[in-house]
């Protein structure tokens, strides 16, 4: 590997056959470059889909309630089906451990202030499950809690933005904020991946907004996580088996969509992970292919460089030249222009990349790249395939007689 004169007669023998190098190394980069852009936008996908999820649960199942739009057991169309706290108690019975976190919600907007400063914000009557379901993060204090729901106790929880927004020379962590004429105690701050706007938030405690905002027992949503064991097919027959059980619990024709809709987010998670699946494995077999054909091109021109060599390497094993050494020359020259090509085409590739990165968003793909592993991957397999690309064509040209190299013509 350090012996300068085996370099030389390499690069020698690169620069003689430039075309053929050339074309060979252009192979090999096209491969590259055509496998790191679409597994660019591949990953450029799956950021589209994390991020869209990115605040929820990725096995979340949303209850929502409207109006029957078919008249069913004697009862008519157009009935507004109500949640209340019973709903929520027998889904919580009912399914068991199939239910991993769960929580109702009462949406309202309130018009928050503290010493002067107020804007309008949305408050979430939820329970303490609800921290889990949203992925928050809270950073000071502490979320909603048992004792909150039992003592129905005038407290909130406040996003990272609200803070900003109106405590101005303070920290919001155990201050009363005034809500639309009522104080409620800031016991909790938390961020969001979200973003800005699930950080301008509150959350309360379920209970306390029925009584502050309605003095009943009505929800406005349910939601809830399944158990994470569950595969795809039986997180969809859970979230069919709800949907059933609730509209015979409310009387609900079948047929009717309106009245009771539930929302499995295993469906999208299905349809993302099979559309990921299939462009991966397009990806493979489009760069794979391609690759495989340039070290096929490659391992040509090195049995037709070795044919051009014969006398060269007769007039070599004459002089006492081992099967080794003539195999080095060959494999690394082989190697070299494979991994050359091979990183010039990534580079290509990840330059074309961040150059249409801007474009691709308004396509919904999301920083699109390729990690360093990638990188790393696809140089060690280039350098492997070159080495099997001139390895065969080395291992014939070691076995060659020196009276039989010389007499060629």
């Amino acid at each position: 590997m350090f012996d300068l004169d085996l370099w030389r007669e390499i690069f020698q023998s690169i620069n003689k056959n430039r075309t053929r190098s050339l074309l060979s190394g252009f192979t090999v980069s096209f491969a590259i470059l055509l496998f790191t852009i679409l597994f660019g936008i591949a990953n450029g996908l799956q950021n589209t889909f994390t991020e869209a999820f990115v605040d929820d649960a990725t096995n979340s199942i949303f209850i929502n309630s409207g109006r029957t739009t078919k008249a069913n057991k004697g009862l008519q169309a157009g009935r507004q089906i109500q949640f209340k706290n019973e709903d929520f108690n027998y889904i919580k019975d009912e399914f068991g451990n199939k239910v991993e976190y769960i929580t109702a919600r009462i949406y309202n907007n309130v018009q928050a202030s503290f010493r002067g400063e107020q804007s309008s914000y949305s408050l979430r009557g939820v329970h303490p499950d609800h921290q889990y379901l949203e992925k928050t993060n809270v950073i000071e204090g502490r979320y909603i809690n048992q004792n909150d729901l039992q003592n129905r106790t005038k407290v909130v929880v406040i996003g990272r933005k609200i803070e900003e927004d109106l405590f101005l020379k303070t920290t919001a962590l155990g201050k009363y904020v005034n809500l639309s004429g009522i104080p409620y105690k800031v016991v909790g701050i938390f961020t969001d991946d979200g973003g800005d706007n699930e950080e301008r938030i509150m959350y309360m405690p379920v209970t306390t907004s029925q009584q502050v905002y309605g003095n009943n027992d009505h929800i406005d949503q349910i939601s809830l996580t399944y158990n994470p064991e569950m595969n795809y097919d039986q997180a969809l027959a859970f979230s069919s088996s709800i949907t059933r059980k609730l509209k015979e619990r409310f009387s609900v024709a079948e047929s009717d969509q309106r009245a009771v809709r539930v929302r499995n987010m295993a469906e999208g998670t299905k349809a993302v992970s099979q559309m990921t699946f299939g462009l991966t494995v397009i990806i493979l077999v489009i760069g794979f292919g391609t690759l495989i054909a340039g070290v096929v091109g490659i391992s040509n021109i090195m049995i037709f460089v070795v044919k051009e060599r014969t006398k060269e390497i007769g007039i070599r094993k004459a002089l006492g030249a081992s099967p080794r050494s003539i195999v080095s020359i060959i494999l690394i020259e082989s190697i070299l222009i494979t991994a050359i090509a091979g990183y010039v085409g990534l580079l290509i590739g990840v330059g074309v990349i961040e150059l249409v990165a801007p474009v691709l968003e308004d396509y919904f793909i999301k920083d699109p790249g390729v990690s360093n592993s990638l990188v790393i991957g696809a140089t060690l397999t280039l350098v492997g395939a070159g080495a099997i690309a001139g390895y065969l064509p080395a291992k014939k040209a070691s076995r060659i007689k020196p009276i039989v190299a010389l007499r060629n013509d």
